[in-house]
């Protein structure tokens, strides 16, 4: 069965803005509904994601080594570190807690790093590994990516819950804003990034054709 036609055959473009599908042959290029500039491709996709995932890990380090919050108990007052804080919640036999900050503060950020990495590290060399599977990757990215604020979430709600008992106080560290401007930051990057650029290369093969019909298939 023969397949329907690329966008890129019909020469049409779809508005980053509101979605439309735009006929790329009227100029200027802009969306006919929002007025948005159209590009086939983001606009220097790879060269942003690299410099917005290098600075995120620029703050992932003060991030995890400075404290996130000041806990004072009876006037007695310790910070405590992501990790400090996963131990003290593990410790306290809370582990649904400590597991849930883990994954969230550690794990995420960290999977998000490999897969960005990834990522641009195969389309920069036009490989045509995994095609399919490195678009799903993509999208899983995007999906965790919001789950990474829960710690800031968590830092927020325990702060205004504790400053209602008259003996207990806990205040934000420096650590939560490095840790906000991660996730800020892995987001942004996510967000440059071109999954269609995945493709690109693989379109020029003669086996391009097998391969699609086999991504679609599933």
């Amino acid at each position: 069965m023969k397949r329907p036609p690329l966008a890129s055959e019909l020469n049409l473009c779809l508005c980053h803005t509101c979605g439309m599908a735009c006929d790329m042959t009227h100029q200027p290029h802009e969306c006919e509904r929002c007025d948005a500039p159209l590009h086939r491709r983001k606009t220097n996709s790879l060269t942003r994601t690299w410099a917005y995932m290098f600075t995120a890990l620029a703050f992932y380090v003060p991030a995890n080594l400075l404290p996130v919050m000041n806990t004072k108990m009876v006037g007695n007052g310790a910070d405590s570190t992501i990790m400090s804080g996963v131990l003290e919640f593990w410790e306290a036999g809370a582990w649904d807690i400590a597991l849930i900050i883990f994954i969230a503060s550690i794990a995420v950020p960290g999977i998000k790093f490999v897969a960005l990495t990834l990522l641009l590290v195969t389309v920069q060399r036009d490989s045509q590994w995994a095609l399919k599977e490195r678009s799903k990757m993509y999208r899983f990215v995007e999906v965790i990516g919001y789950w990474s604020m829960l710690d800031v979430i968590v830092v927020a709600l325990v702060a205004s819950l504790v400053k209602f008992q008259a003996l207990a106080d806990i205040e934000p560290r420096p650590g939560i804003l490095f840790f906000g401007l991660v996730v800020v930051f892995t987001m942004l990057s996510a967000m440059s990034f071109d999954p269609r650029l995945i493709w690109d290369r693989a379109q020029e093969d003669p086996h391009f054709e097998e391969v699609k019909d086999e991504a679609t298939s599933h």
